[in-house]
């Protein structure tokens, strides 16, 4: 009896050996916690490393307005890309004026219009704000454009767009009539023009690139408050009694909006404001630019004359020249910049180009 006690006692020694040395069975419970772990981190590393991913894949749309494209029109062309477009899309519109308006929808991103050169290539309508849309309701300025854009990564090269509405004389009221309006961020134009009288180029909100382009007007012919670059661009002016060029809206000293003219000249018809404080806090800058004789006395206008804008405006110059140089620095609160104040308005970093703009097309 007592050898049986003790094998059994020696048998049961060494199962408790054998079974704490045996591995644990690897179940549901301990694996899928682990890999969840190991998968939101991966992921929150992905993102934090990948903030944008940008589009795949090409499409070319042929636009042609006698009829030899895949469309006629303009808009026809727009509407047929899908939404929440992921694609680079070129619309290629060939020589011509088409009659219509047009709207690119926020929703469809990474548009290019493609003309066949400035001078052959036109979208042209006539609304004015006075005008009633569908709805009976006075348009009002911002709804006058011949072409709108609310897309962002828009580009447009070698077109024009235009409002044919005749140019009101200065004070008429319901007048405006927008040529384009930018409201999407991260737009770049090459080789564009911009034809209108009052309100030609509507830079509305967002960060917007121009290079060698032509913009006319008469009255606040590029306005709004967007964050944008003006290079080797012609400003040109139809004012017959007295107009301005730029009017900026910067509410806030905190934004970081404001137009920026480099290698720009100014020409056409004066008397002339080259700037107009639109906003409390509006900013303008014009650097190596030519200015024709065409500029006002005084150079720069506060708008209304009551909201001690003087005081809180940044209107700036730096190495400008041309006959008309000495009154755009007319007044005390236009201030002669040296390269240190001046340079953050001199390169595309003012946009943050480095990150959506080719070094070629800068």
């Amino acid at each position: 009896m007592a050898s049986l006690y003790s094998f059994l006692v020696f048998f049961l020694l060494i199962f408790t050996f054998l079974f704490s040395i045996a591995p644990l069975p690897v179940t549901s419970s301990h694996l899928y916690p682990l890999n969840s772990v190991i998968t939101t981190e991966t992921s929150n590393y992905t993102k934090h490393r990948h903030k944008w991913v940008g589009p795949s894949g090409h499409r070319l749309i042929t636009v042609d307005v006698h009829g030899y494209g895949e469309f006629s029109s303009v808009q026809a062309a727009v509407d047929s890309v899908a939404e929440d477009n992921r694609k680079n899309v070129v619309i290629q519109i060939g020589p011509g004026y088409y009659i219509e308006k047009v709207v690119v929808p926020a929703s469809k991103p990474y548009i290019t219009f493609q003309g066949s050169g400035r001078d052959v290539t036109v979208i042209e309508w006539h609304d004015r704000a006075s005008d009633r849309g569908a709805d009976g309701q006075q348009l009002r300025t911002y709804h006058t454009a011949s072409v709108t854009v609310f897309a962002s990564y828009f580009s447009a090269r070698n077109i024009s767009f235009k409002n044919t509405a005749p140019a009101p004389m200065p004070g008429m009221e319901g007048w405006q009539a927008a040529a384009f309006r930018i409201s999407g961020d991260k737009a770049f134009f090459s080789g564009c023009g911009f034809y209108g009288a009052q309100d030609t180029l509507c830079d509305d909100a967002g960060r917007h690139y121009f290079k060698e382009c032509y913009i006319e007007g008469s009255i606040d012919f590029i306005f709004g408050n967007g964050r944008s670059f003006y290079k080797n661009c012609e400003l040109h002016s139809i004012a017959t009694r007295f107009g301005s060029i730029a009017a900026q809206d910067r509410k806030s000293p905190y934004e970081k909006t404001g137009f920026a003219f480099v290698n720009c000249t100014v020409t056409g018809t004066g008397p002339l404001y080259v700037g107009r404080a639109m906003g409390q806090y509006s900013r303008i800058v014009f650097a190596h630019t030519y200015f024709d004789d065409v500029v006002a006395h005084g150079g720069w206008d506060d708008w209304d004359h009551t909201s001690n804008k003087t005081k809180t405006v940044f209107f700036g110059v730096y190495k400008c020249w041309g006959p008309g140089a000495a009154a755009v620095r007319g007044v005390s609160w236009a201030r002669e910049l040296d390269y240190e104040s001046a340079h953050p308005f001199l390169v595309k970093s003012f946009v943050n180009g480095r990150h959506w703009i080719a070094p070629s097309d800068a």
